[in-house]
């Protein structure tokens, strides 16, 4: 479905709402506005298969104009609001978009017109700013009836960069009715979203899995509350607030929530609270181990990319008797293959793969890189370049991304495991761990610590980390050294830009 029908079902009531401003949108102005932002894009010459990009804070208008996309048959490509003018033109230019719409509450939009020129349509919210066109003075000149036509649009969202330069993932369109339905969600809904859900996304909408959940939620007839950003408390808050029923996380808003104090964690009613979604970055068990506790057995996970090229899901019960697992498979079908493509055992560790009836998608003017994540010899078999094995019962379990496995002596030693230890010692608030040189054995395993506040940044700390790790790892595993960081280069959805810690010590390797 899509907003035109749920504005004939229940016109007045709140299809989005702010949780931050209280500012919200009925399915009737949700609807109009997006038939307004389509009818736009249409007169400025916009036609099925053309891309737009959106850059922008988490803000009503968000939802508008993504609609506007998808009911015009258009190509959306939602862009990281924390990138560099730099690094947002690329996207912008690679992706071929002929309009731009962004606001003035970002820092980064004068430098845009500059380096974008081949985008010729621009809009801001907010303030006037040369070089755009002023959003809501746009869309009072069109009228709020839909199109004549309405194929549904896609996103082609970029990947994050946390390994290399960003990739455009591209799906071909399917040319029917938006009316026929969302692109994925009916695939994307084992949790029982519906009409009567009220679902809490505490992310960046810019990213692929709020995005992607949130226009779900939508498409069934539920209603999206949006955080401006996350804050531990105040997730809490609104959860009884608006009395949310479904909610998506990463691991690592569970690591900040848990870290409050016991008198805040209990002062909120989480009753209404029947399912929280998590994914975007392995969780580790003890963390949801506390989760669970604390929020009774309402977790779900998968694991699918923005590639949408197969998933997995596992339910609380499920994980309760599989502990560390992501699940079965929920769409495609999954191998485990070794370097060579061959398919290896239950329980033998190697690249993922998800098999589907033919290739899912490819990566925008990129071929190369269409073909690396292609197995070798089966073209309709991808991946997402994550390793791990599968168990005799059919569950997945990821060890850590192929391009950041340690090999030290040939020894391979794989981050994952030592974050996951690391996590858990209570004067830390975040870790990072990978290889830098080693004359030796060519790589050695380095963490980088964020202190929890208050923690001095000092040897004694170092000292009681290295004893911590001993109780918990294998001595291979355990780190040669331990650096300090005020704050590590994470993605607010979650992601680590581990590359950029890599560089400081790896000068001429960026990967």
């Amino acid at each position: 479905m899509y907003p035109g029908h749920w504005a004939t079902l229940k016109p007045h009531t709140n299809a989005v709402i702010d949780a931050t401003s209280g500012a919200n949108l009925s399915w009737q102005e949700l609807d109009q506005r997006s038939n307004q932002v389509a009818q736009l894009l249409y007169a400025r010459g916009l036609r099925p298969g053309d891309h737009i990009s959106l850059l922008m804070q988490n803000d009503l208008a968000f939802f508008e104009i993504a609609w506007g996309a998808y009911r015009s048959g258009l190509y959306i490509t939602c862009i990281n609001r924390y990138l560099t003018a730099e690094e947002a033109a690329y996207i912008i230019n690679d992706s071929n978009s002929r309009a731009l719409f962004t606001s003035d509450a970002l820092a980064i939009t004068e430098e845009l017109p500059d380096l974008t020129a081949a985008c010729e349509e621009r809009f801001i919210t907010g303030a006037s700013v040369a070089g755009y066109e002023a959003y809501e003075g746009a869309l009072k000149t069109q009228p709020k009836t839909p199109l004549a036509q309405q194929p549904a649009g896609d996103a082609m969202l970029y990947s994050s960069g946390t390994t290399g330069q960003p990739k455009g993932i591209k799906r071909p369109l399917s040319g029917a009715h938006i009316s026929g339905g969302f692109p994925g969600v009916e695939i994307n809904n084992p949790y029982g979203i519906d009409a009567d859900s009220i679902y809490l996304s505490p992310a960046p909408l810019y990213h692929a899995a709020p995005f992607g959940y949130c226009m779900r939620t939508l498409a069934l007839g539920g209603q999206v509350v949006m955080m401006q950003r996350f804050d531990p408390e105040l997730s809490l808050k609104y959860i009884e607030d608006y009395q949310i029923t479904h909610s998506q996380w990463v691991p690592t808003m569970f690591v900040r929530m848990l870290k409050l104090a016991d008198d805040l964690r209990q002062r909120y009613d989480l009753s209404s609270h029947r399912c929280a979604i998590h994914a975007a970055a392995p969780c580790p068990v003890e963390i949801k181990h506390q989760m669970m506790t604390w929020w009774g057995p309402i977790l779900w996970e998968y694991y699918a990319g923005t590639e949408r090229n197969g998933s997995t899901v596992i339910g609380p019960d499920e994980w309760l008797a599989h502990p560390g697992s992501v699940g079965k498979a929920h769409s495609g079908v999954l191998h485990i293959c070794d370097e060579d493509g061959i398919e290896q055992n239950p329980g033998d560790e190697g690249m993922i793969y998800f098999e589907q009836p033919a290739m899912a998608f490819e990566y925008h003017n990129a071929p190369e890189k269409t073909s690396n994540a292609t197995h070798p010899t089966h073209r309709n078999w991808s991946s997402l370049g994550d390793v791990g094995y599968i168990d005799e019962d059919g569950y997945l379990y990821l060890t850590d991304r192929k391009a950041y496995m340690i090999i030290s002596g040939g020894v391979n030693i794989y981050p994952r495991e030592i974050e996951d230890a690391l996590i858990l010692h209570p004067s830390v608030e975040d870790v990072a761990v990978f290889g830098v040189p080693n004359q030796d054995f060519g790589e050695e395993v380095k963490a980088v610590v964020q202190p929890s506040n208050g923690i001095a940044q000092d040897g004694h700390l170092v000292e009681e980390l290295m004893a911590f790790a001993k109780q918990h790892l294998a001595a291979y595993k355990i780190p040669r050294s331990i650096d300090f960081s005020d704050e590590l280069p994470r993605l607010p959805t979650g992601k680590l830009y581990k590359r950029l810690l890599k560089e400081k010590y790896w000068p001429d390797k960026s990967s």
